[in-house]
């Protein structure tokens, strides 16, 4: 499955990411993940979820980003939810990219039996439909 966190800049993507990825350790299974680009972020996290920080690894536009989670998923199966934040900043706003991405998502998804749930900046009413249709 894969969901998005949607809203403008400074309307609190960011805390309600963290939140549900807090929430995900009461029931989840499996190792949470989550991914930004930055570590300003990483000690409001619970300490079980492993944090990472994309920008420590070069990671810009989409095939770096698919290739950090294949390679998550690929080492540790036991992954069961991926948190991404900020989304659209990791693939340099590129629209066309985010919707590959987006159903690059929807694959890994089946195969690693990972759930992913992605933050995007931008006026929710702007949102193209493959964004918008997996709002939560």
């Amino acid at each position: 499955m894969v969901q998005t966190v949607l809203g403008k800049k400074g309307s609190g993507k960011t805390k309600r990411l963290i939140d549900l990825a807090n929430e995900a350790l009461k029931s989840e299974t499996g190792s949470i993940v989550f991914i930004d680009d930055d570590t300003r972020y990483m000690y409001d996290l619970r300490h079980e979820i492993r944090f990472v920080n994309a920008a420590e690894y070069g990671i810009e536009g989409a095939d770096a980003l698919y290739g950090l989670l294949c390679g998550m998923l690929a080492v540790n199966f036991d992954t069961t939810k991926v948190f991404i934040d900020p989304f659209l900043h990791l693939l340099k706003g590129d629209m066309g990219q985010a919707e590959s991405m987006i159903d690059r998502l929807h694959h890994l998804s089946r195969i690693g039996k990972c759930d992913f749930v992605v933050a995007a900046s931008g006026d929710e009413d702007a949102m193209p439909d493959f964004l918008t249709r997996l709002a939560i």
